[in-house]
C-alpha cells in the first residue's frame, strides 16, 4: 500500500495547482502562486496576489476596513470548498481552517489542521533505489 501513496511533494503540488483553480474558478481571479507545505497534521497554504480587482479598489480609495470586510467575507465563502478540496487531495479530514489575509501584500494564508497526518511515500527511499 505504501507504494501507491504519493510523495509529500506530489501532494504538495496538487494541493498548489487545485487551490489555484478554486480560486480562479469561484473567485474570477487566479492568484500568482499557491504554496503548499504539509508538516505533520497541518497543510499551510499561500497565496501570492490573492487581492481581487474590486477589494484593490476599495483599498485604493481609502475604504481600508470594507475591503478587509469583503476578503473576510470571501474566505468564509470559500473555506467549505477550499475544506472539501483539502480532504479530497490528502484523504484526512480537516478539522479546523485558520485564515488571514494582508491587502497591503496581496497575500493570503491559511492553515489546514488535519485530523491526522496524510500517508506519503518516502521519496528519498525511492531515490537511494534508483542509485
Amino acid at each position: 500500500m505504501e507504494k501507491s501513496a504519493p510523495t509529500r511533494g506530489q501532494l504538495e503540488r496538487t494541493l498548489s495547482q487545485r487551490i489555484q483553480a478554486l480560486y480562479r474558478d469561484r473567485l474570477g481571479h487566479q492568484p500568482s502562486q499557491v504554496t503548499c507545505q504539509i508538516l505533520d497534521a497541518k497543510i499551510i497554504i499561500i497565496l501570492e496576489d490573492a487581492v481581487t480587482q474590486p477589494e484593490q479598489v476599495l483599498v485604493n480609495s481609502g475604504q481600508q476596513e470594507l475591503a478587509e470586510q469583503v476578503r473576510s467575507d470571501l474566505n468564509a465563502a470559500i473555506q467549505p470548498q477550499l475544506k472539501e478540496l483539502l480532504e479530497e487531495v490528502v484523504g484526512v479530514a480537516v478539522i479546523d481552517l485558520l485564515s488571514d489575509a494582508k491587502l497591503d501584500t496581496g497575500r493570503t494564508a491559511t492553515i489546514a489542521i488535519l485530523d491526522r497526518q496524510p500517508e506519503v511515500r518516502d521519496s528519498s527511499a525511492s531515490s537511494k533505489r534508483q542509485k
